[in-house]
């Protein structure tokens, strides 16, 4: 499912956006690569770590080295989503600005600034900041992706949907195959994003990271069509490719929760959040424990997400809507919910944002205003099973009661497993 608590993006194409910055990170712009991965105490680094220690070094050796700093702020970014660690968005903003300090037409360093925005959910900025980019340079691909990741966060699908045809059209590859993928998903044509999806699997077979993470989001394409079978195959396969990828362990405990194996689910969740503790893992882990009746637990958990978030805020992401959906679903202070909606929905006016905001009112009691939020959340055709669980919770409030059966039934017929949470609750209020 798309819209649980994220870190990196408040999409999967943000994802991608990082794939698609790797051309600078191995020398795309011209310059030299870094040399081959280093080694510390006999263990490999990452590419990005290694990245990060040798443009380190080359800027103790030259400090006014513009480009060199360009390509640190952007392994700096994919160190964010290597690790979870937020404070490297702010490493990232500190050299970034460094470099065009140095350089202000630096591509790389204004598109970095770009993709970090989206990172920390500021959408405005990232439009600007892309469009900036597409100002020093039309033709390259990944500024389109920019523009058009921000472009759906702010509701803007025509637009960001020509960006993303034109990034297709300029460099057709992984980031621009996910991008499309996601459109077609978000206008409800799953076997569109299906089939999308897999070319960027193709796209990614020389390297072992995207390679998991494409299997992973073809993987999730079909856990929401309810089809959880290729979805546990493109889950295993991408730990096949790169073992512990920690959104397919993620994914994957998802899928023995939904077989009823929830001791297996919660050990495959630890592990993930072993490796990189974002909020999302450990809210469903919370989730998991609370479906054990693992209460203490389970508060554990929730307490976790609540400290996340506060080191995202306090590197400069916004995380209001993320915050208000996990409260919402949680119970936790709903009036304040609420407002944290009504504040995301205004920067983030997507149908995500809708979505949210129809849920924050109507677990509110505000049922008739959620009404028409819902409607819009649904207003592209999106198949998305929470979204139609909404809908029907929220024609149920106002004793709609053959409307709320149609929406219920059809987000179980879609994924009877849509949501540890949830799942039981739509099935209990149709029977």
């Amino acid at each position: 499912m798309r819209r649980r608590l994220l870190i990196a993006g408040a999409a999967a194409a943000f994802a991608a956006a990082a794939l698609s910055l790797g051309d600078a990170l191995r020398g795309g712009s011209g310059q030299a690569a870094p040399g081959p991965v280093a080694t510390t105490g006999g263990a490999a680094l990452s590419s990005a770590e290694s990245t990060v220690e040798q443009l380190q070094g080359r800027l103790r050796a030259n400090p006014r080295d513009a480009h060199s700093y360009a390509l640190l702020g952007v392994a700096y970014e994919q160190r964010a989503r290597e690790t979870g660690d937020p404070s490297y968005y702010t490493k990232a903003d500190g050299v970034l600005h460094r470099a065009l300090s140095l350089a202000p037409k630096d591509l790389v360093a204004t598109s970095g600034l770009g993709s970090l925005a989206l990172s920390r959910h500021r959408f405005r900025t990232a439009l600007g900041l892309g469009r900036q980019t597409l100002r020093l340079s039309p033709t390259t691909a990944v500024t389109y992706g920019i523009v058009g990741d921000a472009l759906v966060e702010l509701g803007r699908y025509g637009a960001a949907f020509r960006a993303f045809d034109t990034m297709a059209g300029l460099k057709p590859g992984v980031a621009s195959y996910s991008r499309v993928s996601y459109g077609r998903e978000l206008l409800g044509n799953t076997t569109g994003a299906i089939q999308a999806m897999a070319l960027a699997v193709d796209a990614a077979t020389s390297e072992r990271e995207p390679t998991a993470w494409t299997r992973w989001q073809l993987g999730k394409l079909y856990w929401s069509a309810g089809r959880i079978d290729a979805a546990e195959h493109q889950y295993r396969a991408a730990l096949a490719t790169f073992p512990n990828h920690v959104y397919a362990l993620d994914a994957l405990a998802q899928v023995e929760a939904a077989r009823g194996r929830t001791g297996q689910a919660i050990s495959l969740e630890r592990r993930a959040i072993d490796e990189v503790p974002l909020p999302q893992f450990a809210a469903l882990l919370g989730d998991l424990y609370r479906a054990h009746g693992q209460l203490a637990l389970a508060r554990r958990q929730y307490a976790l997400v609540g400290v996340i978030q506060r080191l995202l805020v306090a590197n400069g992401v916004k995380t209001d809507l993320e915050t208000a959906l996990f409260d919402v679903d949680h119970g936790i202070r709903l009036r304040h919910a609420l407002a944290l909606a009504r504040r995301a929905h205004a920067d983030r006016p997507s149908v995500d944002g809708d979505d949210v905001l129809a849920w924050a009112l109507a677990r509110n009691g505000r049922c008739r205003e959620a009404r028409h939020w819902s409607r819009q959340a649904l207003r592209l055709g999106t198949r998305d099973a929470l979204k139609l669980f909404h809908r029907g919770m929220i024609e149920r409030c106002l004793g709609h009661r053959t409307a709320a059966h149609r929406y219920l039934g059809s987000a179980l017929a879609l994924n009877p497993q849509f949501s540890v949470v949830w799942s039981p609750v739509a099935r209990k209020a149709l029977g």
